[in-house]
């Protein structure tokens, strides 16, 4: 699936939630990401197969609500 720009925007930006609790390789691929969305760079398709796979993992997480502390 190609995405656009704006997708692809999106993404990240809803990844850095989340960027706190990755690890490793993913912290690596998210830092590069971040850094290629501020370059306004468009991701080639194992790239944008990679951010998806990054969305789907951490998505799954559900950060806590303020309201359950």
């Amino acid at each position: 699936m190609i995405m656009t720009r704006v997708e692809q925007h999106n993404i990240i930006d809803e990844l850095k939630d989340y960027a706190r609790f990755m690890k490793g390789r993913d912290a690596l691929d998210f830092e590069m990401f971040i850094k290629r969305d501020k370059d306004d760079e468009y991701l080639d398709e194992l790239s944008q197969q990679r951010l998806e796979a990054l969305l789907q993992t951490y998505k799954a997480m559900k950060p806590k609500s303020k309201s359950n502390r």
